[in-house]
């Protein structure tokens, strides 16, 4: 493997000459740079990053800390992230709360002690002492998806707000009257928003949310089917169960299911939070879609804004109804 001697010799030039033109200094003729750039091209030389980012206190890596690998939702925002960062020159390490906020603290730890430039972070309750003082030393931060109230750091978030209106506007057209919800958890800014606006929703249509026809799940599919199974055994079930994300929703079908019942014919069920295979499940679900991709690219430049010392600015986008089958939709005839 050639060496930043081998590229000077190559070149005809100093060590010194050939990290001025790697680090883009201003000072390098414009021959003598091109000189190393060829030299560097034929020898097929890769600078040290460790070393580098000694120098220049840079280390062009990204941290990332999501709330569930497992979560399709979160699986697609990182890909977004690390495709968006990748093409911006910067690489993403990636850490999984797993919806803990000891396992957040663990993450954002290690990723500053590696000395990454900047970090991501979808946080998982209020927030921790560990969080707040990196953004009072200065750390570039950027919220994702969730937020912590009353922190003074950008965020790339989706307003489901509309998207839940319409949701309910649809279902009051086909006929429900008792909707009830499987709630995200409480401690997270995303899991009160969505129930705020199911809720809003409901009294713009003239319906009631009574207290058994709302329970806090933790975004896992175990706590859609423990929500589900207890929405069932109510004398007067709700004819529509809304979770508030995908995994609570694939546990709410499976409980449906394991007792011999049918979507939608004898509970209808919705979800916020599209996935790709929604549309293969029996029959498909009516679901509320977030711009996932773009919710991630925007992230990434805005974080990369902060980091080389431009401004940076709050992102929110729009999430949409898509509606399917499983809220009793008549079927679409094909073509």
């Amino acid at each position: 493997m050639a060496s930043i001697k081998d590229v000077a010799h190559h070149a005809g030039v100093s060590v010194a000459t050939v990290s001025r033109v790697l680090n883009d200094h201003p000072s390098v003729r414009a021959g003598t740079r091109d000189r190393v750039l060829t030299a560097v091209a034929e020898l097929g030389y890769r600078p040290n990053a460790v070393a580098r980012s000694l120098r220049t206190d840079q280390t062009r890596a990204l941290g990332l800390v999501i709330s569930d690998v497992l979560n399709p939702f979160f699986t697609e925002l990182a890909r977004s992230v690390e495709d968006e960062a990748r093409a911006l020159g910067y690489s993403v390490v990636i850490g999984n709360a797993d919806e803990r906020p000891d396992l957040q603290d663990h993450h954002v730890r290690t990723l500053m002690d590696r000395r990454i430039d900047g970090l991501l972070v979808s946080p998982t309750d209020g927030g921790s002492p560990l969080m707040l003082d990196a953004v009072r030393a200065g750390t570039p931060m950027v919220f994702v998806d969730r937020w912590i109230k009353g922190v003074d750091v950008p965020v790339v978030r989706t307003d489901g707000r509309d998207a839940v209106r319409d949701l309910v506007a649809h279902l009051h057209a086909l006929g429900h009257r008792r909707l009830a919800i499987i709630a995200g958890p409480a401690a997270t800014t995303t899991g009160r928003e969505r129930v705020e606006a199911f809720r809003s929703a409901l009294r713009e249509f003239g319906l009631a949310l009574p207290a058994d026809f709302i329970d806090q799940g933790d975004f896992q599919a175990d706590s859609g089917r423990r929500v589900t199974a207890r929405f069932l055994d109510l004398p007067k079930p709700p004819d529509v169960i809304f979770a508030a994300d995908n995994l609570m929703a694939l546990g709410a079908m499976d409980e449906i299911r394991a007792r011999g019942l049918r979507v939608p014919d004898d509970v209808a069920l919705a979800a916020f939070d599209d996935i790709p295979w929604f549309v293969h499940t029996d029959p498909p679900i009516t679901a509320i879609a977030q711009p996932t991709g773009e919710l991630g690219r925007a992230a990434v430049r805005a974080l990369i804004d902060r980091v080389e010392g431009r401004p940076a600015e709050s992102v929110i986008l729009s999430a949409r109804l898509v509606t399917r089958r499983s809220c009793g939709e008549p079927e679409r005839s094909k073509p």
